[in-house]
């Protein structure tokens, strides 16, 4: 039978958080109904609640969920009720990325995960006084006491690890890892440079600091972050505020440049930026996500040292192998992801929100 529970309700583009009571569909043949026990706050959260993507609304975010199994549907096998889960993203399971380990980059991700609101076959998981809500964000929809999950958005995880502190890896964290294991890939000897010391920064320079990368250079304007990254592993912090990023990075590696950049600030200046500052066959990963139809004019000569630009969804991560691994490094010591969240009760959500906006917290995780 459908329930109801207490979620965090965007009515508006603009409109904050408000909590109301929704109802929860029953579960479909791949979904799990998880009760949430914790819940990382992400940009992309805040973007779509602002109205800058075309997402369903009213509707409900979420898309950091932990929590523990409670029913599963008829086809589910990956887990049973009592199973703790991380929520990442969802994706179909059948076209050619799938199929080769890139689920990132699945045919359907968009209407999947971001902008459809609804489960692949046009059905609602959420309602409101009888009117369908938009749900099914990344699959999960985890601002919510509950949440009706897509099978392929649940990973089993060490019941060991408290839910709260790997929140973060469903989206956030592997996509700073993932930019750097995945797509730079770090030779030993060799420079990243990260750009921008958020959440997806900070865990790119964790990531740079388990690799065979011995120059990890940390760009931000804001002193706190910078002197946290470098107690997370960077070797060299530069002030963007008070210094040329392009020129400090040159004089750091002895006039070569980077062998790696990890772009997540969404700003094209500092894009552009950031592939001048490449190394002959250096590589730039795009992370952050500028307004939709932004473009960046690049040096085309330039380019032909052999230089690339990368496109990144998720850390092009594999989530069945890739987010256990983390909660292992977590467990571990070896990912000090608590350096980075802030705690908040789920019902101060707005306050989790501002506090993020206003940059007093890297990366808050809601707690039910």
């Amino acid at each position: 039978m459908p329930s109801t529970v207490r979620a965090a309700v965007v009515e508006s583009g603009g409109a904050p958080f408000t909590l109301s009571d929704v109802v929860l569909d029953d579960p479909a043949p791949h979904e799990a109904v998880v009760r949430l026990v914790a819940a990382g706050l992400c940009h992309t959260d805040l973007g779509v609640a602002g109205g800058g993507l075309p997402f369903p609304l009213p509707g409900v975010l979420g898309h950091e969920g932990a929590g523990i199994v409670e029913a599963v549907g008829p086809a589910v096998r990956g887990v049973v009720p009592g199973d703790h889960v991380v929520l990442s993203f969802t994706s179909c399971g059948g076209c050619r990325n799938c199929r080769q380990g890139h689920p990132a980059y699945c045919a359907t991700w968009l209407e999947r995960n971001l902008l459809g609101g609804r489960r692949a076959d046009g059905t609602s998981t959420l309602s409101r006084d009888g009117e369908s809500l938009g749900g099914h964000f990344f699959g999960q929809s985890s601002f919510a006491e509950r949440a009706l999950v897509d099978e392929r958005s649940l990973v089993r995880v060490d019941p060991d690890v408290p839910l709260a502190s790997i929140a973060p890896l469903g989206c956030g964290v592997q996509t700073g890892v993932g930019a750097v294991w995945n797509v730079l890939a770090p030779a030993a000897g060799s420079t990243v440079v990260v750009l921008g010391a958020g959440a997806v920064g900070l865990s790119a320079v964790m990531a740079a600091a388990l690799s065979p990368a011995t120059t990890i250079i940390a760009v931000d304007r804001v002193a706190a972050r910078l002197e946290l990254a470098e107690e997370l592993g960077a070797t060299h912090t530069v002030d963007a505020g008070r210094a040329a990023f392009a020129e400090a990075v040159a004089e750091i590696t002895g006039g070569r440049g980077a062998d790696g950049v990890v772009e997540t600030t969404g700003n094209t200046a500092v894009l552009r930026q950031g592939v001048d500052a490449l190394a002959a066959r250096g590589t730039l990963v795009v992370v952050g996500a500028p307004p939709f139809g932004s473009e960046v004019a690049l040096d085309v000569n330039g380019l032909l040292g052999g230089k690339r630009v990368v496109g990144l969804t998720l850390g092009d991560s594999e989530t069945q192998t890739f987010v256990p691994a983390l909660v292992e490094l977590v467990k571990d010591g070896r990912l000090p992801l608590h350096r980075l969240i802030g705690t908040y009760p789920f019902t101060q959500i707005d306050r989790a929100v501002r506090d993020m906006t206003e940059g007093r917290v890297v990366k808050p995780v809601l707690l039910f």
